[in-house]
This record gives structure tokens, C-alpha cells and sequence, in this order.
């Protein structure tokens, strides 16, 4: 957010400027998260799954908003993200396999099987939630108001998850 800001020209308030802006501060994301998976194997001599996971879905999908340049696009990708978290999650729950189990487990070392059903279960819902509220607000705020969306109501929305989750049995 703060890296779109930047890029935002303050004399220029149009659409392409601000796509020009996230564009730019997409590419500087993808930077950034290379950077971190070249330090995470040269520091722990291994990458997470979770790295992985991230490195290649803002590697993907940046390249994608910097070679379309569109903002439909642009509002879009949470909404395809959100909804792809959603039913691995809950088609994981679905088939016994807590798929976050995978990819969290040092976080929450301890979680019983049963725990981590619960987890997964209850943040593939939060995802098909995420992609819903993504696109009331896509239909209904200007591109730079989502953008500021994403900071000032997902975040916190997650974050709150985030330690709801902390309340599940079995942690």
C-alpha cells in the first residue's frame, strides 16, 4: 500500500495513473519476495512451504498485472485468489486432509488432527468470504478507495481471523 502511494503521482488523480502505481508497486513485490526466498535458503538453508506457496502466487499473478496493466484485473486477482484458498481448504476438509496442516504446521506445533480440520475448515470459509466482500467493494468503490480497502478492511478482517483461529480446540 504505502509502495502504491509512492508511485501515485499527487498532481495526477486519473485511473491510469493509478494503475501505473500498482504496477510498479506490484513489481517491486515480486522484488522483494525473490529477495526473501534467496535469504530464507541462504539463512535456514531451506524454504518454507508457506514461502513457496507466496513467492509463486505474487511472482504469477504480478506478472500477469504487469504484462495486462488493467485495473478490472488488477480488483479482480483478489477475488480469483480468495475464491482458489477457499476450495482447496474446504475440498481438503472435505476429503479429511487439513490442507493448512501442510503449510503452517511449525506455526502451531501441538494442533491435533481435529484442530487443524477446524482451522482449515474455518478459513476456507473466511476465503469464499473475502472474495464476496472483494466484489461488493470492486462494484462499488472507485480503484483507489479499493485499493485503500485492501489495507484498512481486509487486513484487519484477517487479522482478527487470525486470532479468532487461535481460539480453536486442540491448539
Amino acid at each position: 500500500f504505502l509502495t502504491y502511494r509512492y508511485f501515485t503521482p499527487e498532481s495526477d488523480k486519473s485511473a491510469i495513473s493509478d494503475v501505473f502505481a500498482v504496477v510498479r508497486a506490484t513489481a517491486a513485490f515480486i522484488l522483494a519476495a525473490l529477495i526473501a526466498l534467496g535469504v530464507s535458503k541462504w539463512k535456514l538453508g531451506r524454504v518454507s512451504p508457506m514461502l513457496w506457496l507466496s513467492t509463486v502466487l505474487i511472482v504469477g499473478f504480478g506478472s500477469i498485472t504487469i504484462f495486462l496493466q488493467a485495473p478490472i484485473w488488477i480488483q479482480l486477482k483478489p477475488t480469483v485468489i480468495y475464491l482458489l484458498f477457499g476450495a482447496l481448504l474446504l475440498g481438503g476438509v472435505m476429503r479429511g486432509k487439513p490442507l493448512l496442516k501442510y503449510l503452517l504446521e511449525a506455526a502451531f506445533e501441538g494442533l491435533n488432527e481435529a484442530g487443524w480440520m477446524k482451522l482449515s475448515r474455518n478459513w476456507g470459509w473466511f476465503f469464499f468470504v473475502l472474495a464476496a466482500l472483494n466484489e461488493v467493494l470492486r462494484r462499488q468503490l472507485e480503484f483507489g478507495d479499493w485499493i485503500a480497502a485492501k489495507l484498512w478492511v481486509f487486513l484487519p478482517l484477517t487479522f482478527i481471523t487470525g486470532l479468532l483461529g487461535m481460539n480453536v480446540e486442540g491448539i
